[in-house]
Order: C-alpha cells, then sequence, then structure tokens
C-alpha cells in the first residue's frame, strides 16, 4: 500500500504538476518531493470457496506465519468438502515456509492433484526451489484455468464465536 501527502495527485511522473517533478519556489533543492513507503506490507488473507464438484482457496497479499490458524481451517474445510482443489494464488506477494507447508497438506488431503491458477512469478521460483511444484499441478495458461466455480458455489465462512 502507498500512502502519499494530503493534496498529492499521481499522474503522469514527467509531466510537471500532474504528479510528476515538484518544483521548489524559494530555491533550486528537490526537499519537497513526494517519497511512497513501497516497503509496506500487505497482510494476507485466506478465503475457501466450496463448489459442487471442486473448492477453491484463494490466496492474497503475504502467506506467512500470520496466517497459519486462517490455512490449518482453509484445510480442514477442504478436506471435510473432499472435492479436488485449486488455489488462486494471483494476487500472492510474499511466500514463505508457512505457505510451502500449507501447499504440501493441500496434496495430502485432496483427493485428485491440486492445482494452482495465476501463479505469481515469486511464488512459482519458491516451488521450483522447494520441489514443492512437482506436488502441484501449475496451470499457466488461461484457457486451461476453468475459471469461475459452478452456479451454487457457496463460501465457507469461518464461524464466529459468539461473545458473552
Amino acid at each position: 500500500m502507498v500512502f502519499l501527502p494530503k493534496g498529492a495527485f499521481v499522474g503522469d511522473v514527467n509531466t510537471p504538476g500532474a504528479g510528476g517533478p515538484l518544483e521548489s519556489s524559494s530555491d533550486s533543492t528537490r526537499s519537497d518531493t513526494i517519497t511512497a513507503d513501497l516497503d509496506s506490507s500487505e497482510p494476507g488473507s485466506v478465503h475457501v470457496i466450496v463448489g459442487t464438484t471442486r473448492a477453491r482457496i484463494v490466496l492474497s497479499g503475504e502467506i506467512d506465519a500470520d496466517l497459519v490458524a486462517d490455512l490449518h481451517q482453509a484445510t480442514s474445510d477442504v478436506e471435510e468438502a473432499g472435492l479436488p482443489v485449486e488455489i488462486d494464488a494471483h494476487h500472492v506477494t510474499f511466500m514463505d515456509s508457512t505457505g510451502v507447508a500449507f501447499l504440501a497438506r493441500l496434496t495430502a488431503v485432496s483427493p485428485e492433484r491440486v492445482r494452482i491458477l495465476r501463479t505469481p512469478p515469486t511464488v512459482k521460483f519458491l516451488l521450483e526451489v522447494t520441489s514443492i511444484g512437482d506436488m502441484l499441478d501449475i496451470v499457466d495458461d488461461e484457457a486451461d484455468d476453468r475459471s469461475g466455480l459452478e452456479t451454487g458455489a457457496v463460501p465457507v465462512v469461518p464461524s464466529t464465536p459468539e461473545i458473552s
């Protein structure tokens, strides 16, 4: 996520006054340029959607130790469904060994090979170096992505404990 100062306009970086280089009215130094924090982390999320013929897990953001409970719940949800598993990884920005272990667990509970769709290059590299990619079907071709779950797909929403 990028935060800019109030009133800043993002546009063509080569157009002064349209998000481009800012000019200082008092001197020739460039102390008034806009800086953005590109190192800010994006929290991860896990969503399970169970259809009539398969279950899809949608991962986004950082898949790391902060998501352990959610990843275990997702594994339980797809195991209970007993359907083939697809993972949409399009919006994954980072994955550590927690994510790799999650993928390995999914291969153990899915009745068919797990398919991972729209895999970002960083995740693809991680799957190759850890050899977990050999246990999954990495779908590169959008035509091979049976996009969209069938009618009647129901998102699995974790139960919320009652607050007394």
